[in-house]
């Protein structure tokens, strides 16, 4: 199949294009300022913004499936003139649109365990918008709902080693908060890969987790271990760090606001891990220490 990945050069995006190769799909990789060093020589890569509908119309042209990954970080505040509604449902809406246009069967929308329009944090509720615009949309639409993504190039794992220091660091409630569920990046590009090819994943929302409950402060742990560091972690109640940012947030310096401190509170684990759906077992995926140990 001819397979579009917009996002295609990012962290996710450069391992589905990796592993939709392997499958022996034709790939493109549309991207805002594509880098050609981080994807396999057969990606063709295209120059798009999700958010200018006219920049990338022309990439779906002769494609049998459209993957979107496009989103902006959900532990940092946006950069200016970057907004998650822009990206998370304009993007949305330009790509449905686009697909539709060139009859483009397939629509795989890359979103996350939680989306929900009603939520209080901006990405979790554009993604939960964003969503239902491909659901109501004409096309075979599939929506992956993963917990946090981990792996080379995780923003997660890049978030942590940012905002914590080893031997001593302080954390939001001593870091026992959010709990998650991380999968690892090339599970997750078996699973799109597999949404492509499989006709019965038509029409589904998967949520997605990996095979272990973590929290914010045991991730640390995992990642300064395997430097050979230890960690003590210093607890500050959360409502201290949410007042910190309120006063905080209306600096642009600052890269961290009210809405990230509202994802460090939550839970984002699966009621039922969809993964069974693509023939995986919780002791099939990858674990993070297992990961760590053989980087």
């Amino acid at each position: 199949m001819n397979v579009l990945v917009a996002g295609g050069d990012g962290f996710v995006g450069r391992n589905v294009c990796a592993e939709l190769v392997e499958q022996g799909h034709t790939v493109t990789s549309l991207s805002r300022s594509p880098d050609s060093s981080v994807l396999p020589d057969a990606v063709e890569l295209i120059s798009g913004d999700i958010t200018n509908y006219d920049s990338i119309e022309g990439a779906f042209e002769a494609k049998d499936a459209i993957v979107n990954l496009t989103a902006l970080p959900p532990l940092h505040q946006p950069r200016p003139g970057t907004f998650h509604d822009t990206v998370c449902i304009g993007g949305v809406m330009n790509a449905v649109h686009a697909a539709q246009e060139h009859g483009v069967a397939r629509y795989i929308e890359m979103s996350s365990l939680g989306a929900d329009p009603d939520s209080l944090i901006a990405y979790w509720r554009t993604q939960g918008l964003g969503d239902l615009v491909a659901q109501y949309s004409d096309l075979d639409w599939v929506i992956l709902r993963p917990s946090f993504i981990f792996g080379e190039g995780s923003e997660t794992f890049a978030f942590i080693k940012q905002y914590t220091t080893p031997y001593v660091t302080v954390l939001p409630a001593g870091g026992e908060k959010p709990s998650f569920q991380p999968i690892w990046v090339k599970d997750i590009a078996q699973i799109v890969a597999d949404t492509i090819e499989e006709d019965r994943h038509v029409g589904q929302v998967y949520d997605l987790g990996g095979p272990e409950v973590l929290t914010f402060g045991e991730v640390a742990r995992m990642l300064y271990r395997a430097e050979g560091k230890s960690i003590k972690i210093i607890p500050v109640p959360m409502r201290l760090v949410e007042s910190a940012l309120y006063a905080a947030e209306p600096l642009s310096i600052i890269p961290f606001g009210i809405d990230q401190a509202r994802a460090l509170e939550m839970t984002n684990i699966t009621d039922h891990n969809d993964i069974t759906d693509f023939g995986l077992e919780e002791t099939d995926l990858m674990r993070i220490a297992t990961y760590l140990s053989r980087r």
